[in-house]
């Protein structure tokens, strides 16, 4: 079992920033991949940005450039730069080990005002 712990998120004007942090614990193996997605109102949930233990990152393309991620002793970072309306919605921590389940955190809100 994994435990997904978030925190982070809130509310922020258009144009500014955010970060989130998800500190995974438990039955922790690599390699794995973590990361976020996010649902936003009226929508599926969607990939946001992955990171593997091998260094290789997915961004979905409406963040590239914008957000960036990265994780140090299995807590996944996302810095989420010039934020857009469309980037309000609930964000979700993802884990998944290459041989196991995947886990997904409880959902941090992130708000964006104009």
């Amino acid at each position: 079992q994994v435990h997904l712990a978030e925190s982070g998120g809130g509310l922020v004007q258009d144009g500014g920033s955010l970060s989130l942090s998800c500190a995974a614990s438990g039955a922790v193996f690599s390699p794995y991949v973590m990361g976020w997605y996010r649902q936003s109102p009226g929508k599926e949930r969607a990939l946001v940005a992955t990171l593997s233990t091998e260094g290789i990152t997915n961004y979905a393309d409406f963040v590239k450039g914008r957000f960036t991620i990265s994780n140090a002793n299995d807590t996944a970072f996302l810095q989420m730069n010039s934020l857009e309306l469309e980037d309000t919605g609930v964000y979700y921590c993802y884990y998944k080990w290459t041989w196991g389940l995947a886990y997904w955190g409880r959902g941090t809100q992130v708000t964006v005002s104009s």
